[in-house]
């Protein structure tokens, strides 16, 4: 649960990368929103019950090559000139990443597993695991294309309470009460960013319905200007 908790830091990465990028214009009030995120995840991890430095940094360097990652998937499928879908995106990428996993896998996982394990190939988990894998991908993409890589990370954490409240009542791991404010905080700052973002689309919505209306004027104004031109033309001649 606790590494749930760590991951509403993502919408924080990825707006920062973003920025970086450019594919983001900074304000004061989104990064002072993405700071109180952070705030509540520093709460949240001040008071867990086992707390490990190394996992607490292996965790961060996490967020921030996800982060990276889904700027990158979102210039991907943005820019210009580049007419990219999801399926032919997944078709470039698997490839890369079976390559790329390929290589800690042989070096340091099939060791161990030589060693230890009695490993039995079964169809059904893996398949279905490939499958899940493929649809979540498949779904990442369209999101990110549709929208960008911030909102789809800030309506995850949504997804994070269901993990966190699923490990409290199944698998009975420690949530203490600081760790459940710490994140309420960060909940709230996510929450309050949704607000923002959907505020910001229905004024884009309701400036576009204001400007189809004048341009089709526009257009009425410049047929009538061309037919009295050209009945000008005719009495002339």
């Amino acid at each position: 649960s606790f590494i749930q908790m760590l991951k509403a830091l993502m919408p924080v990465a990825v707006y920062s990368i973003g920025v970086l990028l450019k594919k983001e214009s900074y304000k004061n009030d989104t990064m002072f929103n993405m700071l109180s995120i952070s705030l509540g995840v520093g709460v949240a991890a001040y008071g867990e019950a086992r707390f490990d430095t190394w996992g607490v940094i292996l965790q961060l360097g996490v967020v921030a090559f996800e982060a990276t990652r889904l700027v990158m998937i979102q210039i991907l499928l943005t820019s210009k000139g580049i007419s990219l879908n999801p399926i032919t995106s997944l078709y470039y990428v698997a490839p890369c990443c079976f390559v790329f996993l390929s290589i800690p896998w042989i070096l340091v996982e099939y060791p161990i597993l030589k060693q230890t394990s009695t490993f039995q190939f079964d169809f059904v988990i893996f398949g279905t695991n490939s499958f899940c894998a493929f649809a979540l991908n498949l779904a990442v993409f369209l999101l990110v294309g549709k929208t960008s890589a911030l909102t789809m990370n800030v309506a995850g954490v949504v997804k994070d309470w269901l993990l966190i409240a699923f490990s409290w009542s199944v698998i009975k791991d420690t949530v203490t009460p600081i760790n459940l404010f710490g994140y309420g905080l960060a909940f709230l700052g996510v929450a309050y960013y949704n607000h923002s973002k959907l505020q910001a689309l229905k004024a884009k919505e309701a400036q576009k319905k204001v400007s189809q209306p004048d341009e089709e004027t526009g257009r009425l104004l410049e047929d009538r200007e061309g037919d009295g031109s050209g009945k000008r033309n005719d009495n002339q001649n």
